[in-house]
């Protein structure tokens, strides 16, 4: 088990969420980008400034950081709607190949969204900037109340995205139509709410290649900016970041530093960059609908997803090449609820987990005992004082302060995420017979 610093964010508006308040005094400056080390590869661009409107580079021209057959950048081969390629292929690129890389799974990216356009954009607008060279684009839309999602891909991206309506509210439920309409061997998630690194999706998908028995993918999270405390102060408790280093997991050679293994699932990666081999996922049933944003359960939908392609066998690899810029959310209230749902979000996937697959349970109640303490620990309030600067601390090592409110949040949301998972289930049903 795990806490806040390892847990994906069941608040972060990926879908059923209101928008964000009003934009903060000015930013302290992007992140620092992570070395990509002694491997060659296209390094990482800056990180965006939502001040300065779209992401430098990310309109619908080529992508940056990879160089062509002619010398010029290389332009990705993202298909049109209707299955063929869309307007502006690359020429000279083989499918599936990118110049001086080994191949990559033709993709399909799935990024549900409800009525935050704005933002939407600039996550397409880097999508579309991908090196990647054959992919599609799916956004799903939520239990729309409006058509403005509709329009707003119709108008601007109608040849190059494909839209798809869910009525049915939930993360999960949104991202299994995802699943159901994915055309690609592979498929990966990302939010509304991040810019995409021009190299994202090809460091992603690049090991379903180089491994066969890979079952997931994740990468690295990073703030777009770090602007007002109550973002430092997330970002400082472990943020979504898990680290600088590549790592696969291996149901079959467990990690001798997991104990916990495989019920540490935050560890893992998060929602918000995370691919699967569309295969594996399908015959694992997808993720559970009654979890996720937008549902009574709070969140736990990716870690759900993790644990299933695990105890199916699979690996899974986190790299930390596969880079997006995460907009944190603003407010001290937004951090009040990100802490519940964070502690909502773990326990209702961890009951998911053992409704669904049952023969997991004699594992996790041995690892119990030592998972409750390494909960207490990671959810203890802490008197640490803030940097002078107001810059975050190193990566995972908690030594900045936790306070006490939020430490009681995430333990309340860690006691009512069975019960909310229980209740998302009911409520899933009801509606689902009301629908007949």
């Amino acid at each position: 088990m795990t806490g806040l610093a390892h847990l994906p964010d069941p608040a972060d508006g990926r879908a059923l969420d209101p928008a964000h308040g009003p934009a903060p005094d000015p930013a302290q400056g992007p992140a620092p980008a992570p070395a990509r080390g002694p491997d060659p590869g296209p390094t990482l661009g800056p990180a965006p400034d939502p001040a300065r409107g779209p992401h430098p580079g990310l309109a619908h021209g080529p992508a940056r950081g990879l160089v062509g057959p002619d010398g010029g950048p290389a332009r990705g081969r993202a298909h049109a709607p209707d299955g063929g390629p869309a307007p502006g292929p690359a020429p000279g690129l083989a499918p599936g190949l990118a110049p001086g890389l080994a191949p990559v799974p033709f993709t399909t990216v799935v990024i549900a969204t409800r009525e935050r356009t704005e933002k939407l954009a600039h996550a397409l607008d880097s999508l579309l900037a991908q090196d990647h060279p054959d992919f599609e684009i799916v956004v799903v839309d939520n239990a729309p109340v409006t058509r403005a999602t509709r329009e707003l891909v119709e108008r601007e991206y109608a040849e190059r995205v494909r839209y798809v309506a869910e009525p049915v509210p939930g993360l999960a439920v949104a991202h299994n139509k995802g699943v159901e309409t994915a055309r690609g061997e592979v498929i990966a998630f990302t939010d509304d709410d991040v810019v995409a690194d021009p190299c994202w999706l090809t460091e992603l998908t690049a090991p379903f290649t180089a491994d066969p028995g890979l079952g997931c993918a994740t990468g690295l999270i990073l703030p777009a900016r770090l602007a007002t405390p109550a973002q430092v102060l997330l970002e400082s408790h472990g943020g979504f970041a898990k680290g600088f280093t590549a790592r696969t997991y291996d149901p079959k050679a467990p990690p001798a530093d997991e104990p916990l293994f495989p019920f540490t699932a935050g560890r893992f990666g998060s929602g918000a960059n995370m691919a699967f081999r569309t295969a594996v996922l399908r015959t694992v049933g997808g993720f559970d609908p009654a979890t996720g944003a937008g549902t009574l359960a709070r969140g736990g939908d990716d870690l759900y997803g993790f644990v299933r392609v695990l105890a199916e066998g699979h690996r899974l690899h986190y790299t930390p090449r596969a880079l997006v810029w995460h907009h944190h959310r603003e407010t001290w209230r937004d951090l009040e609820t990100q802490a519940y749902g964070y502690g909502a979000g773990l326990t209702a996937y961890l009951t998911a987990i053992l409704v669904n697959r049952p023969g997991l349970l004699p594992a996790f109640l041995a690892r119990l005992p030592r998972g409750l303490a390494h909960a207490r620990t990671l959810t203890a309030g802490r008197d640490g004082a803030a940097a002078a600067d107001g810059a975050p601390g190193g990566h995972d090592d908690r030594s900045h302060a936790w306070p006490g409110r939020l430490s009681r949040l995430q333990r309340r949301g860690m006691l009512y995420g069975p019960v909310g998972y229980l209740r998302a289930r009911r409520a899933l049903r009801a509606l689902r017979g009301a629908a007949r």
